[in-house]
């Protein structure tokens, strides 16, 4: 059901970021000319984690030049938005198309960045021949596990030595911790995992290899990750990281559960990554990040086509900026905090789940400027210089 969150809710969400607001008053009216020319995020937190940012085919080619500007300056490291996917790289058994996916990694390298390919298992965007034969019947065990070796194979073993980490496995678990019942579930069960870790490690042994999922704060996926890593670990399969997608809105996660995530997920012995952050402003519709999830388009779902009211703004920026506080609190088990697109022009979440509508997700505007909460924390790091 479609629910709604109340005025005197946003009322009291805003009394209790106060205190944060205030801070940022001052660095609001900073031009954005000045700090584009000043210190950028980089340099302002690069030391304490990577700072990543999914580029789409537009910016990884150059043609968004306006983007890459952005990237350049900002960022070091990038993740593929989509060009890395099963479904872009080898859409049919016998023949891979590595056009974009060359320049993204082209891209990465020429800027100096930590290059991060993402996924190489997972149940959506994955062609339909992946798991038929000849006949249109489900393929045995066998043939599958021998299309896996040779897709991971195939697509690790041609960036060997260039690119720092693999998305192995996405969103392979689901919220009452139970495995999803995706094909690959199906026909091998839950050894699908460490198969494709350990295809992975053969391919490049040198790149990190990382288990990505959304609504990494549920207690039943959090708990039953954490003991799928661990059993990994234990069989002797490594896991060097393990990613929480940042998919949030204006009330959930809270910051206690995602800290509390962290630490838990940092217990294995892994690495914890922010993989995907985001937060929505509009009104809630799902907590799901499933790409298949679809609703009717609705006027009162897409409240904010003329831009953002002052308040929900300020309230936006000061969530986003405790949270990154957060993370930095945090740097001692966090690698990496990658955004899942640079503007909110790019965002999926404006046509997710609902086509159409217009969301303020990320930390660059339309215009390719930093939010306030951005420019905060690079005018924090020049003033203390």
């Amino acid at each position: 059901m479609i629910t709604f969150a109340s005025q005197n809710r946003l009322e009291k969400i805003m009394k209790r970021i106060a205190l944060v607001l205030v801070g940022m008053v001052a660095v609001a009216s900073a031009s954005a000319a000045d700090i584009l020319s000043g210190a950028s995020l980089k340099d302002t937190v690069g030391d304490k984690f990577l700072v990543g940012v999914a580029i789409n085919t537009r910016q990884s080619s150059g043609r968004d030049t306006a983007a890459v500007r952005v990237v350049s300056r900002h960022f070091n490291s990038i993740v593929a938005e989509n060009c890395m996917k099963s479904s872009s790289v080898h859409p049919e058994e016998d023949r891979y198309d590595f056009r974009a996916a060359d320049e993204f990694v082209k891209f990465g390298e020429e800027n100096g960045m930590a290059v991060i390919g993402h996924c190489l298992v997972w149940h959506s965007q994955v062609p339909q021949w992946f798991f038929v034969d000849q006949d249109g019947n489900d393929v045995l065990p066998d043939l599958l596990r021998k299309r896996m070796r040779e897709h991971i194979h195939t697509v690790v073993g041609r960036y060997k030595g260039r690119v720092k980490g693999w998305d192995v496995v996405n969103e392979a678990i689901v919220e009452d911790g139970s495995y999803r019942k995706s094909k690959f579930y199906e026909i091998l069960g839950e050894e699908f995992i460490p198969l494709a870790f350990q295809y992975a490690h053969e391919a490049d042994p040198d790149s990190e290899l990382y288990y990505n999922d959304y609504g990494m704060t549920v207690p039943g996926r959090r708990d039953a990750v954490i003991a799928m890593v661990n059993s990994l670990k234990e069989r002797g399969i490594r896991v060097d990281a393990i990613g929480m997608q940042g998919h949030m809105d204006m009330y959930n996660p809270s910051v206690k559960q995602f800290e509390e995530s962290i630490l838990a997920f940092a217990g294995t012995g892994c690495k914890v990554m922010v993989t995907e952050w985001d937060m929505s402003v509009l009104p809630f519709v799902t907590s799901s990040a499933n790409i298949s999830d679809t609703f009717e388009y609705h006027e009162k779902l897409n409240p904010y086509t003329e831009g953002l009211p002052d308040a929900v703004s300020n309230a936006w920026n000061a969530r986003m900026k405790e949270f990154f506080d957060m993370f930095l609190k945090h740097s001692d088990v966090i690698s990496r905090v990658t955004v899942w697109g640079l503007t909110d022009g790019d965002s999926w979440k404006n046509n997710f789940p609902v086509r159409g509508r217009t969301d303020y997700p990320l930390l660059f505007d339309r215009n390719h400027e930093p939010k306030p909460f951005v420019r905060e924390i690079i005018l924090s790091n020049r003033t203390d210089n």
